[in-house]
């Protein structure tokens, strides 16, 4: 039974994402910092974060939203690490595209699942 938003495996796996992102864009260029890097970070950040903040939200339409919120993020995000790759910035885009993927579906699969409640 989920308690709380900590109990979903979406959101774990969001905060694992964050700090692989973290970890990755503490590589990047200097001149990047409060660029591409930045804008990274604000984007994984993000992903979590509307997840727990549509999971204490009062109505299911609300957190479905969050949910949406946390998926155009997770676009974004995409985005951004594929042009980091473009660049040369990074140099392991798989893992994180793979982790992207995964948070995708569940979030998808969250959004359906509460979709059929309604």
């Amino acid at each position: 039974m989920v308690f709380s938003y900590r109990d979903l495996d979406v959101w774990q796996n969001s905060m694992n994402l964050v700090e692989a992102v973290y970890k990755t864009t503490a590589d990047f260029p200097v001149e990047e910092k409060y660029g591409l890097s930045s804008q990274i970070r604000r984007c994984a950040v993000s992903v979590p974060s509307n997840i727990a903040e549509g999971f204490m939200r009062k109505s299911t339409k609300e957190y479905i939203q969050f949910l949406y919120i946390s998926l155009g993020s997770l676009g974004e995000l995409d985005t951004q690490l594929e042009i980091s790759n473009r660049l040369k910035y990074i140099s392991n885009q798989g893992s994180l595209n793979n982790q992207t993927l995964i948070i995708r579906k569940q979030l998808y699969g969250l959004v359906k699942s509460l979709k059929n409640k309604l």
